[in-house]
């Protein structure tokens, strides 16, 4: 049975909410997912992408994010949202304009690529 929409965005949103909670078992990836940042290679298969989130340091000075802003066109579910860290200065938090596209297919829901770009600001 083909996935819906709403199914593909609750995968990318599974991600997102990953970031977070450092529990990643019900990410829906993909065996051979890949995650490419900036141009980097940072995912190099579902099961790396999942322990990551669930273990991986460069995720624990995530806070928390903001409801992202959904876009689907084809295979592609595209989330807008913004990172925020733990990391303040004067009172002022680290945060992240993060672009995030998803390659899920319909035909069975799993995301099998992450493209994002982050664009760093400071919140205050």
């Amino acid at each position: 049975m083909a996935a819906s929409d709403e199914d593909r965005i609750a995968a990318a949103q599974a991600y997102i909410d990953a970031l977070v909670s450092h529990d990643a078992d019900k990410v829906p990836f993909a065996p051979g997912c890949t995650r490419v940042e900036q141009g980097v290679k940072t995912g190099f298969s579902g099961s790396h992408l999942r322990r990551s989130l669930n273990r991986g340091p460069q995720f624990r000075v995530i806070a928390a994010t903001t409801h992202p802003e959904y876009t689907i066109t084809g295979d592609e579910v595209r989330a807008r949202y913004d990172v925020l860290t733990k990391v303040a200065f004067a009172g002022r938090r680290i945060a992240s304009r993060v672009d995030e596209t998803f390659l899920i297919p319909a035909e069975d829901g799993l995301i099998h690529h992450i493209r994002a770009s982050l664009r760093p600001f400071v919140q205050r």
